[in-house]
C-alpha cells in the first residue's frame, strides 16, 4: 500500500475515495525512562527512551490506519498526518490519519 503525505500519488490517478482512515495508540511513560530522562535534563542531550517510545507509537498508529484502509479496499492513503496529545499526566496519544483511495497508473506517453 502506498502511503504519502501529499494529496496525490506521483504517476497515479485517484479513481475512488474510500474515506478517512485513522489509527491511534495511547502510551504511558515508563518509570525507569522518567528517572533516566530527569538525569538527562540536567546535562542535556537526546532522551533516547522517549525517542524509542515515540517511534514505536508512530509505527503502531500507522499500522492501525493501514489496516483500516485495507478493510475499505484502498490501494493507497494520501494526505497522511500525525498528531499527539496529552491524555493524562504521564500518558499521551499518537494519532495518524489520512484519506484512503484507490489509484491507477497514469497512461504512459
Amino acid at each position: 500500500m502506498i502511503v504519502t503525505n501529499t494529496e496525490t500519488v506521483a504517476g497515479y490517478e485517484i479513481t475512488a475515495v474510500r474515506g478517512l482512515v485513522q489509527g491511534n495508540t495511547v502510551r504511558a511513560k515508563h518509570a525507569g525512562r522518567d528517572i533516566a530522562a530527569s538525569f538527562k535534563n540536567l546535562v542535556g542531550g537526546e532522551l533516547k527512551g522517549y525517542t524509542e517510545l515515540l517511534t514505536e507509537s508512530r509505527r503502531e498508529a500507522l499500522q492501525r490506519m493501514l489496516a483500516q484502509a485495507q478493510e475499505l479496499g484502498a490501494d493507497a492513503v494520501v494526505n497522511v498526518r500525525f498528531t499527539t496529545s496529552a491524555v493524562t499526566a504521564g500518558a499521551a496519544e499518537l494519532y495518524a490519519y489520512g484519506t484512503a483511495v484507490n489509484i491507477e497508473p497514469l497512461p504512459q506517453d
